[in-house]
């Protein structure tokens, strides 16, 4: 009896977990953007009370609306900013993909005692601030920056390449910050994989480039989605690349919803376009969960 209450409280922890640090910080959100904007009063109304009886407070939950979300879709600046973050975002996780699966095949596929010091080159950006590493590409970026003089020095251009404060700079920040989080998943399941499996697809009469793609590719299909979408999630709300890398010109979620909140104080607006992007979010994590029960099953 004991042991089942233990195992229940067990299992409950992560629930618990969710309720206080994502249900309930969203549910204050959602208030907010069904709210109204009051200039010279707390920032949103209705405001509620604990001295408030229920037919109070049912008043007040009836004059919630819609009215931030009709805006939002109402603007073109808004609709322009949720497609250019999926935009970046899906670009961003594409070339993640082409530079991470190779770097993850060949940490899979090194010597034994190599492994972990290949591992240790991945994750050791993460022991330096964010903010730096970010900072760092703009000197490496700008015209007068490393790449500039190298590739000048080279003789590959003749005039400094304009990439800092465009969206090019935004991609290589993004790629360059979120490379870890594709090569790390990818990695772990290369490295499980059973190096048998290929050697009889090549004695079956597979080319090695067959092999690699009926066996290999396969095999780290979970790893490449888990890693496309640590990379593509956090990339459309992504706010301090765009801020320090691009330019006037680039248009992100992330960049909007900051202009709302600290610069126009509008919350009731930010809190729409919060709740608008954790919504256009959860489809892709719900994709990726259907997408593993759908492969638990076929593997059975």
């Amino acid at each position: 009896m004991l042991r089942a209450i233990s195992n229940r409280l067990v299992i409950l922890i992560p629930y618990v977990w969710l309720l206080f640090f994502f249900l309930l910080p969203f549910l204050i959100v959602l208030r907010i953007a069904l709210s109204d904007l009051e200039y010279g009063a707390p920032p949103y109304t209705p405001q509620f009370s604990y001295t408030d009886s229920w037919a109070v407070i049912w008043d007040k939950l009836s004059q919630f609306d819609f009215e931030n979300f009709t805006f939002l879709f109402s603007d073109s600046l808004y609709i322009n900013s949720y497609l250019s973050s999926l935009q970046i975002a899906f670009v961003s996780m594409i070339l993640t993909l082409l530079i991470g699966f190779p770097l993850a095949y060949g940490m899979a596929r090194a010597p034994l005692g190599l492994r972990p010091t290949l591992l240790m080159l991945v994750i050791l950006p993460f022991w330096t601030s964010f903010l730096i590493r970010v900072y760092a590409w703009i000197g490496i970026l700008k015209q007068e920056g490393l790449l500039n003089q190298l590739l000048l020095w080279l003789g590959v251009i003749d005039t400094p390449l304009e990439i800092l404060s465009t969206n090019k700079a935004v991609y290589i920040g993004i790629v360059y910050s979120y490379l870890p989080f594709m090569v790390l998943p990818i990695y772990s399941t290369l490295e499980k994989m059973d190096e048998s499996l290929v050697e009889a697809a090549r004695d079956l009469g597979c080319t090695q480039i067959a092999a690699f793609w009926k066996i290999t590719a396969r095999l780290a299909v979970p790893g490449i989605l888990a890693g496309c979408l640590l990379v593509f999630i956090p990339a459309v709300g992504e706010f301090v690349i765009p801020d320090l890398l691009g330019g006037s010109g680039t248009l992100m979620i992330g960049k909007t919803l900051w202009i709302e909140f600290f610069n126009n104080s509008d919350w009731t607006v930010a809190s729409a376009i919060a709740t608008v992007l954790l919504v256009v979010l959860v489809v892709p994590i719900v994709w990726f969960q259907n997408a593993q029960a759908r492969a638990t099953e076929t593997g059975k």
